[in-house]
């Protein structure tokens, strides 16, 4: 079963169970997916419907940023519980080893030494980490390691 396929039975779940927030929430990835469908006029399969997922997490987390800035709590409330059910679709996350163990493996599969190298390892553990790192940290780390 694809994840769309999964998305769409859990819609289904959701609102014979009555469980409206679970139903919106997911109307809302549905919505997503389908107009990046749209837009870019393709089938989106797994990789890619991950993709549109983790930008919605990404957006919850600045949202969330912004409204606790603002002393709106009841509204970060509200972007947490969203993350919570849109997170539930994404794979497990890496530990810290298993992050440098891929970050390992890509600075010998590409033969990294320096900065200018840093583009090359991150799209080879971007590959193996899709939806499963937060980027912005592993790019930290690669960075880190290439200045050494």
């Amino acid at each position: 079963m694809t994840l769309k396929q999964q998305l769409t039975e859990d819609m289904k779940t959701a609102m014979r169970g009555g469980d409206k927030h679970r139903l919106g929430v997911i109307r809302l990835i549905l919505a997503a997916v389908k107009q990046r469908e749209v837009d870019e006029r393709i089938e989106l399969d797994d990789a890619q419907t991950l993709a549109v997922l983790e930008k919605m997490v990404k957006q919850r987390k600045d949202s969330i940023s912004q409204y606790e800035a603002a002393s709106r709590q009841d509204l970060a409330d509200v972007e947490r519980a969203e993350m919570v059910v849109i997170e539930g679709y994404l794979p497990a996350k890496l530990s810290e080893e298993e992050i440098d163990a891929l970050i390992t493996a890509a600075l010998a599969e590409t033969g990294a030494s320096s900065a200018r190298d840093m583009g090359k390892v991150v799209a080879a553990v971007k590959e193996k980490a899709a939806g499963r790192a937060d980027m912005g940290v592993v790019s930290g780390r690669i960075k880190a390691r290439l200045a050494g």
